[in-house]
């Protein structure tokens, strides 16, 4: 399970409230404490391991293990809770899905389920917000990578659109020649609010 720090700051989840980034802030807190206390178990475990200690290397191992579930928990709890928020209606349109807060690992998970559904209903696209990176280390995108994959592997035909933190992904498995443009909904194109005339990712 993904453990990178991610840190928010200056409002880099697409739709949040500042209660809604402390909530996601504590979520993904709490699973880096926990993932902390896994490595340090695990740690002490080897040691307790190399003495001749194997009872205590158990001991500690397992600890570990109830750390290493507790972190999944609480990652898991961040990525729903994220997810609802930046996806509630009236925020994107229904052929749109906003990947921000997410880890590479959550958002390749997700993504793959709501082509999945959205195939199964015989839609015909999606836009995939997946943020220019701005927040990310180096800002370099890490999201937007994975999604190409995703599509690579499903043979789907996609392409970045105007605003680089969008693709556009044909559902139907054939070239993209035209796109349709992004739904003005709720007053910002696609349902992404804007903050000083940029897209925050």
């Amino acid at each position: 399970m993904a453990t990178e720090s991610f840190q928010l700051g200056s409002r880099s989840l697409n739709h949040a409230s500042a209660d809604t980034e402390a909530e996601y802030d504590r979520l993904r807190g709490l699973a880096r404490q926990e993932a902390a206390k896994r490595g340090s178990c695990f740690d002490r475990a080897h040691q307790a391991y190399e003495s001749g200690d194997g009872q205590r290397a158990h001991e500690l191992s397992e600890e570990g293990k109830g750390h290493a579930q507790k972190m999944e928990q609480y990652n898991r709890q961040a990525r729903d809770y994220i997810f609802r928020e930046n996806n509630a209606d009236g925020r994107v349109a229904g052929d749109t899905i906003d990947l921000h807060g997410l880890f590479v690992e959550e958002a390749e998970d997700v993504l793959e389920e709501r082509i999945k559904a959205a195939r199964q209903r015989g839609e015909s696209h999606l836009h995939v917000i997946v943020g220019r990176g701005n927040h990310s280390t180096n800002h370099v995108q890490k999201i937007k990578p994975r999604v190409e994959q995703v599509c690579r592997e499903l043979g789907l035909q996609y392409k970045t659109e105007e605003n680089e933190g969008r693709i556009f992904v044909n559902l139907q498995g054939g070239a993209v020649h035209e796109m349709p443009p992004m739904p003005n909904y709720g007053g910002y194109p696609g349902g992404q609010q804007q903050h000083g005339g940029q897209h925050h990712a």
